[in-house]
């Protein structure tokens, strides 16, 4: 029998041309993002409240934090891309997490898209959050 190959960051598409066998995304989430998500998720750390995760440069697969910061929800919209997609999640003032994946318009379709299909393998690294938000830059608590 032989091995599968492993699985990268968990997400699967179905190829309808391989009789429903499941392959990967092929996006490769580097222990950096797991590691910024894990000080947003720190009660006792203060200095970071939010992340956003991107294209490693030069890569198309591998994810990376490319900012992070304090301030919530306003901070983190304040440094989203202008383009190139990111993923990300922040800190609410209650205490309660979101995640997101923002795709600004100047983007490229072939960044988009690639970005979209590495989607839901990004976020299921930041764990615990409470649901997913459609975010824009200059979005505030107030917003949600």
């Amino acid at each position: 029998m032989s091995k599968a190959p492993p699985m990268l960051a968990g997400t699967l598409q179905t190829d309808p041309r391989s009789g429903g066998l499941k392959r990967s995304s092929g996006v490769n989430v580097l222990p950096l993002v797991a590691e910024t998500w894990a000080q947003v998720r720190d009660n006792h750390n203060t200095n970071v409240d939010w992340l956003l995760a991107g294209y490693d440069q030069g890569s198309k697969t591998d994810i990376t934090v490319v900012a992070q910061g304090h301030g919530g929800l306003e901070a983190c919209a304040a440094a989203l891309p202008s383009d190139e997609p990111v993923f990300g999640g922040f800190r609410l003032s209650n205490g309660r997490f979101r995640h997101f994946y923002y795709a600004p318009e100047s983007a490229s379709v072939m960044k988009k898209g690639r970005a979209s299909m590495h989607k839901n393998g990004v976020l299921n690294v930041l764990e615990g959050c409470d649901g997913e938000i459609s975010i824009r830059p200059g979005m505030t608590e107030m917003d949600l």
